[in-house]
């Protein structure tokens, strides 16, 4: 990768990554026994309404997510820090690739067997990815989640406008699209999985091979 710019921050690939992230949220929530993939406040919540309600069984479906989702934070500064300056591969690659492999492994585990454990590794895998790629055309931007985008994108058309800042308008168009996009994955991560279950994964694994190979070139 040449210091002349960074693949990883290119809207294409911020497009990939925004489609797998609102599918395999669609995903948990569809087969996976209601649980986000993505969302980790939604889940903290539903984690607090079942111990209230003592429904402790439920307890741990919402626990384990969150903390494989902090786990993974973990993982991808670990990764970073050791590979940050390797020259034969950009470790937000080895990132990428570590997503794939585990979510093709979980696509062969069937509906309504062992879903805890299938949500524990979708929410490693995405917490791995949100925090690797937090940047898109240069704009903090998440591609798992969208309430932090929204905020953002809607602050800088605002500024946008009374300033009459063209700089601040492609940032708010920036964030915008994120969501579009997520909103995209996640229909069709609906559709996908109501035909074809659990091996709707394939999809998403195809889909990040595209941002996977992207970034083998220098963003010019």
């Amino acid at each position: 990768m040449k210091k002349s710019g960074q693949m990883s921050e290119n809207f294409a690939v911020g497009i990939m990554l925004a489609l797998a992230g609102g599918f395999l949220d669609a995903y948990t929530y569809i087969i996976r026994g209601g649980v986000f993939a993505n969302a980790q406040t939604g889940n903290i919540v539903l984690l607090g309404i079942n111990f209230a309600k003592g429904n402790f069984s439920k307890v741990l479906l919402y626990l384990l997510p969150i903390l494989a989702f902090t786990f993974g934070i973990f993982i991808s500064e670990i990764v970073k820090s050791k590979l940050k300056q390797s020259t034969k591969i950009h470790w937000r690659q080895l990132i990428v690739l570590f997503e794939i492999i585990m979510l093709f492994c979980v696509t062969f585990v069937p509906k309504g067997q062992n879903d805890t454990i299938v949500n524990t590794v979708i929410s490693l895998v995405c917490s791995l990815q949100v925090e690797s790629f937090r940047k898109v055309n240069g704009h903090a931007v998440a591609t798992t989640m969208c309430t932090g985008n929204l905020r953002s994108g809607t602050e800088a058309l605002y500024l946008g406008i009374i300033n009459k800042d063209k700089s601040r308008i492609l940032k708010c168009l920036n964030n915008y699209g994120i969501i579009l996009f997520f909103i995209f994955g996640a229909l069709f991560g609906t559709l996908l999985t109501n035909i074809y279950s659990t091996y709707s994964l394939f999809f998403v694994c195809a889909l990040l091979t595209i941002p996977l190979f992207m970034m083998f070139k220098s963003e010019e």
